[in-house]
């Protein structure tokens, strides 16, 4: 235990990681505030912010969520009720928020996972970023397996990039998916899937015990029409056949069925109905454009974990009337 009420001593000379672990004993356990610290360090305010801020990014101290508390709230109550939701975490504030609802699956993931999972993850900004902001965490033999195929993308995320980095920050085991999300023709795309290495893959898959996945709209700025995996005219052909929305790089209808088409022959990645039956399905999205899907999704019990926002879980309450 660091001491508390010795004469003030001046960091010069130690290591910084002393000081930042002082300030971080000091704030959160002792609860000093960051004037006081500051003077005790003799460093700037400013210095002490900065401190506690890489103690949280380093994993020296873990903010949690506690959920027990969060379902108490009226639209977590509404959802799990309407759905039959084990957990539905609705961040705070009146507006939607795709970095609140990432930050809040962040604090929540690492307790949704168990050792010896063997975990799919999906892909999409909210996943790669709920990714890069979680808190490292030791999860004991956790296979950590990417469901959907790799695309080349105008963004920062990655299929591969999502199921990486939550295998890294949980100390687990990556298993990804070494093929494009679609080719050419339906031809290229089972060949592939014939191979030996792909196989193996979705041999893995079918060990899953939980997911977790976000969904996507029917729009020109959707992933898969910004990705190139689908023209506009593509997501038009799949409306007019009852698509409300993408769920894995698949479209699906307000059920949640797997809406078949022209571009399913050349996909390579889970179906949705994969994610039926398993011991837990967190679904992680923001927005009210994506609450048809996100609806269909639930409805059809993939989701047993939501982590959303007020105003994308009134629109998703009002489309479930």
């Amino acid at each position: 235990m660091l001491p508390s009420d010795d004469p003030v001593r001046r960091s010069r000379g130690r290591p910084v990681e002393d000081s930042l672990l002082e300030a971080a004993w000091l704030y959160y356990v002792e609860e000093w505030n960051q004037s006081r610290i500051a003077d005790r360090l003799a460093v700037s305010r400013a210095t002490i912010v900065n401190y506690l801020q890489q103690a949280r990014e380093q994993g020296y101290v873990e903010l949690r969520v506690d959920l027990a508390v969060f379902n108490r709230q009226r639209l977590s109550v509404a959802l799990r009720e309407r759905f039959g939701l084990a957990a539905a975490l609705v961040v705070p504030g009146q507006s939607a928020s795709l970095s609140s609802v990432a930050l809040a699956a962040a604090r929540y993931c690492p307790d949704f996972v168990e050792p010896g999972d063997v975990l799919g993850v999906s892909w999409g900004e909210t996943i790669y970023e709920m990714a890069e902001r979680m808190l490292p965490r030791v999860i004991a033999d956790l296979t950590v397996v990417q469901m959907v195929g790799s695309m080349p993308s105008p963004y920062i995320f990655t299929s591969e990039g999502c199921s990486t980095n939550v295998a890294l920050k949980l100390s687990g085991r990556v298993m990804n998916l070494y093929a494009p999300a679609a080719l050419s023709s339906p031809e290229a795309a089972a060949i592939l899937r014939d191979e030996p290495l792909i196989r193996q893959h979705f041999t893995l898959l079918e060990t899953m015990r939980k997911a977790i996945f976000a969904v996507g709209s029917m729009d020109a700025e959707s992933h898969v029409v910004r990705s190139g995996i689908a023209t506009l005219e593509d997501v038009e052909d799949y409306a007019r056949n009852g698509a409300v929305g993408v769920l894995c790089g698949r479209f699906i209808d307000a059920s949640g069925t797997h809406v078949e088409g022209a571009l399913d022959d050349r996909m390579i990645g889970v179906t949705p109905d994969r994610l039926a039956g398993l011991a837990a399905g967190m679904l992680v999205a923001s927005g009210p454009d994506r609450a048809p899907a996100m609806r269909g999704a639930l409805a059809a019990g993939y989701v047993t974990h939501l982590v959303t926002d007020e105003p994308t879980a009134e629109a998703v309450l009002e489309l479930a009337d």
